[in-house]
């Protein structure tokens, strides 16, 4: 069985970066929630890339170094995303690399969004902008999205409510979607291929359901 790929967005543009260094704990904590299986862990950091975004922008199709990293999105298995808060929302340049996807190769995809700003006020970004453009690429978004203020650094490791108790629940349900995702096909409750959704999908609503129910 090959390893599982998790690919991660990075739309941080500073260096060094809350925004780097959030995705990169989702990360590992994703990581450590997979005992059983295999998976390759990488970072697609979108500063290194904006330019050929904008150039495929105008293009109309991925070309130059966009092309390699929608393709890494498309093939993973899951994404980790995260963005710095702009104007109450996503950046310019994570939309931007977003409209580039392929929707039909997203459906079905766990995702587990994050997002990153000065103040906690803006933590519904997660809500009323994240959850919504995933939705539209048909994706499972997990429960629990991240939002790390610049306060919530100095936390320790705590109870549910730290950003570490945040960061550790999100990648359990991130790692419970992609367990389903490799059980046996004959374990999988599958709808008619007429009418419903993929396997991978239908495992992933399942799953979904109960980190919902808490169960």
């Amino acid at each position: 069985m090959s390893a599982l790929k998790i690919v991660a967005v990075n739309a941080g543009l500073c260096e060094p970066s809350s925004t780097r260094m959030l995705v990169d704990r989702l990360g590992e904590a994703t990581l450590a929630a997979l005992p059983t299986f295999g998976a390759e862990w990488s970072v697609i950091d979108l500063r290194d890339v904006a330019a050929d975004v904008g150039a495929s922008m105008a293009a109309g199709f991925a070309t130059g170094a966009a092309g390699p990293a929608i393709a890494q999105v498309q093939e993973a298995d899951a994404l980790i995303v995260a963005s710095p808060v702009f104007n109450a929302s996503y950046s310019g340049l994570f939309k931007a690399f977003f409209d580039l996807v392929d929707v039909d190769a997203m459906n079905g995809k766990p995702v587990l969004i994050a997002a990153t700003g000065g103040s906690p006020r803006h933590s519904m970004v997660l809500d009323h902008a994240l959850r919504p453009l995933f939705g539209f690429l048909r994706t499972v978004v997990v429960p629990t999205g991240v939002y790390a203020a610049s306060e919530d650094w100095a936390g320790g490791s705590g109870d549910a409510t730290t950003l570490a108790g945040r960061i550790d629940r999100a990648a359990g349900q991130l790692a419970a979607l992609l367990g389903e995702r490799e059980r046996p096909a004959a374990s999988i409750s599958t709808v008619s291929a007429a009418a419903g959704p993929s396997s991978a999908e239908a495992a992933g609503m399942a799953t979904f359901a109960r980190l919902l129910s808490g169960n």
